[in-house]
């Protein structure tokens, strides 16, 4: 403050005859001591005031709430000797922020270790008052999800050593400790390969009548889309009816930053109940516990800043570098990455914390930060790399707060898709899918191929925090029931229905209709296969010179070798998926599905906006993973038919959600593991490190793991 004093000639602290040293430094004492006050007492109560306002906003206001906070504490300096004009006391205050988080790390006052350390003291002392009072407790689970992370590309991160937490769990890396205590599971998405129909399948159980990122549903007249807050909680709905069961988070569960709750009373960030205006949304009061502490505010803040500039550099080089494929950077996309990958992340990491030490049996939470980027800047390279390293450093922080929770925690993590690269259908033909579906049912098609939007998961999140409605530009929610056809886009899948009709239109009711429409399509380079229904096959795939396949004469699982075209490069399981769609009520009259390039990178051609894509057949995106300490059962059995070798694969999101349910289910109704000590992950002795004090642990936790638990920038 003294400095600053003597720098800015609109920040005074003497009067205007001036001061001796001692009266400007007892003066200084005193407005940064009642600065300090303010901050700690008031700014709760301002964050608790403001909560309704936009979370976001709310995180860009910190510089002018702390600005307004000094200006308070220079007018309580006796005698008038505090004076600055509003502009400098927001240039002063956010300049002693951070100046004063600084110091504080190297003080050890506030750095994630001496929080760490003080969070272990209380969790120790409620640990010995719990063992006394209630006896032993079983274990809980936290589920951190890892969105659009596949499993090559965790494999790939691993070898690099960009994933040092993860590298150790699978005895991998540098330091790979007793050897590996986590099996790594890759599982197969259903054709739909995006977070809405995996995350409500995981979640919910169901992900039935799910077939994509956006549909038209004939029988409402409505595009559903599974990041709109009122869709979102339709598709909850319809998942538990057709269940019975609100979710699997059900008995003492937190939902952390995902699109569905999964049936857990404790909510932060969550889009089905984020359009609730109230009390009844609980959703938001997850920014109030993370911002009352205004050095998490300040944190944040600047680290959103310094987001914002690091993808202004990185798109700048791309451009300068001429990098192919490129999708546009600009406009808000720089926030919405920002917002991504700090105060998402922030936000969901802090309130995890919060339920292990409050230690509540499932937690499932979705980081969201690298499915945003590797959009825009496609699934491997530079950009996606420093997100990875960030993602295991939350992870790092999480595991060691796991070690003092009041109760043992079984860490899973796991991938809801993945992603796969390739340029847009837009870029590399010079026309979008509507404009393609246009020319071949003889409509006038515009000059100019406009942009397609993409529908990142993040972007719906922006729009929550800021108590936006979440409308897609250029996508009507209630398209006019005309004749012209309705083309929406997932990713590499995409949709074309006729809203004029109410039931589904079959193959021969289209070609009377527009005679030259599946022709146009199924010979397109840039499309793989149609999915259609005929009124004499059932349900057919059409592809490129008058390939057509009847799903209902293939098996679920044919051999390889014998799968024909146009479905042989999508590989045996795309015929049960392909299959299982055909049978949901809100199919579209025409499913697309782009080309998919095997060899190389696996590139498939993106309807909309993105150069790494997810949402339909094709490559990495089909691929995530499962990541499971040893102390689980495995999520698949070993082939016990005569000569099989390996592991059953896993299909489908439903089929994860019961992989799930058994582990909370073992952790229930399995034997008892006593609070001080803990089963070693890797099936073997109990670790021993957990019945020794607490203080003991700290000098080589902080070695192993100083510059690993850092969870922000």
């Amino acid at each position: 403050m003294l400095i600053l004093a003597g720098l800015l000639p609109d920040f005074r602290l003497q009067s205007e005859s001036g001061d001796s040293a001692t009266r400007i430094g007892i003066t200084a004492a005193i407005g940064a001591g009642v600065f300090g006050l303010l901050t700690a007492l008031v700014w709760p109560l301002i964050v608790r005031a403001l909560l309704l306002v936009p979370a976001l906003v709310l995180g860009l206001l910190v510089f002018f709430l702390n600005g307004s906070l000094l200006l308070v504490a220079l007018s309580l300096i006796p005698d008038g000797r505090g004076e600055s004009d509003p502009q400098t006391a927001v240039v002063v205050a956010a300049v002693m922020s951070a100046v004063a988080s600084a110091a504080s790390t190297a003080l050890a006052v506030r750095d994630d270790t001496a929080y760490r350390r003080r969070l272990y003291r209380l969790a120790d002392r409620r640990r010995r008052r719990d063992v006394a009072v209630a006896g032993p407790r079983t274990p809980g689970t936290l589920f951190l999800q890892f969105d659009g992370v596949g499993h090559d590309v965790l494999r790939d991160a691993v070898a690099k050593g960009l994933m040092p937490t993860v590298a150790s769990w699978l005895g991998e890396g540098e330091h790979p400790g007793t050897g590996p205590t986590h099996r790594l599971t890759p599982w197969r998405t259903d054709w739909s390969s995006q977070t809405g129909a995996s995350q409500l399948g995981i979640l919910h159980g169901s992900n039935h009548d799910i077939p994509a990122f956006r549909w038209y549903e004939k029988d409402t007249g409505e595009v559903m889309v599974c990041n709109r807050p009122a869709s979102a909680a339709e598709l909850q709905r319809r998942a538990v009816a057709r269940t019975g069961d609100a979710g699997l988070l059900t008995v003492d569960g937190a939902s952390r930053g995902n699109l569905f709750s999964g049936g857990a009373d404790q909510l932060a960030l969550v889009l089905s109940v984020s359009a609730r205006r109230g009390r009844a949304n609980r959703s938001r009061a997850g920014y109030f516990a993370y911002f009352s502490d205004p050095a998490n505010a300040v944190r944040t803040a600047m680290s959103f800043v310094a987001e914002v500039l690091r993808e202004l550099a990185q798109s700048t080089r791309a451009r300068l570098a001429r990098a192919r494929p490129r999708v546009s950077r600009g406009g808000l996309y720089p926030f919405v990455r920002a917002f991504a990958t700090v105060v998402e992340r922030d936000v969901v990491v802090a309130a995890v914390i919060g339920d292990m030490l409050a230690g509540r049996s499932a937690v499932y939470a979705d980081l969201v930060a690298y499915d945003e980027v590797a959009h825009h800047s496609g699934p491997r390279g530079r950009d996606v790399e420093q997100v990875l390293v960030r993602l295991d450093r939350a992870l790092a922080l999480l595991a060691k707060v796991a070690e003092h929770a009041p109760r043992p925690y079984r860490i899973v993590v796991l991938s809801d898709h993945g992603q796969s690269p390739g340029e847009t259908f837009r870029a590399r033909y010079g026309l979008t899918l509507g404009d393609l579906v246009r020319a071949g049912c003889g409509l006038p098609v515009p000059r100019r191929a406009r942009r397609t939007h993409s529908g990142a998961e993040a972007r719906a999140a922006v729009r929550a925090a800021l108590h936006r409605p979440v409308e897609e530009g250029g996508e009507q929610r209630r398209p006019a029931k005309s004749a012209e056809p309705v083309v929406l886009a997932s990713g590499n899948l995409g949709l074309v229905s006729f809203p004029d009709v109410r039931t589904r239109l079959t193959r021969e009711q289209i070609d009377r209709r527009c005679p030259g429409l599946l022709p146009t399509l199924a010979n397109h380079p840039g499309i793989g296969f149609l999915l259609v229904r005929s009124e004499e096959h059932g349900p057919l795939v059409l592809g490129a010179r008058g390939a057509e396949l009847r799903l209902d004469e293939l098996p679920d699982d044919p051999d390889p070798a014998e799968l024909p075209d146009p479905l042989r490069e999508f590989g045996p399981a795309a015929v049960a998926a392909v299959r299982r769609t055909d049978g949901f009520p809100h199919v579209a009259d025409i499913m697309v599905n782009s080309s998919y390039e095997p060899s190389g990178d696996g590139e498939v051609l993106a309807f909309e906006e993105q150069i790494g894509s997810h949402g339909g057949l094709g490559g990495a995106q089909g691929r995530p993973f499962l990541l499971s300490p040893y102390t689980l059962s495995p999520p698949v059995q070993e082939k016990q038919e005569e000569g099989g070798e390996g592991a059953a694969e896993l299909i489908g999101a439903e089929q994860v959600h019961r992989v799930l349910r058994r582990w909370l289910r073992e952790a229930a109704d399995g034997p008892q593991v006593p609070l001080a000590a803990e089963p070693h992950a890797g099936g073997g002795p109990e670790n021993p490190r957990r019945a020794e004090p607490v203080e003991e642990q700290f000098a080589a936790d902080d070695r192993a793991v100083e510059d690993k638990t850092h969870c922000t920038d």
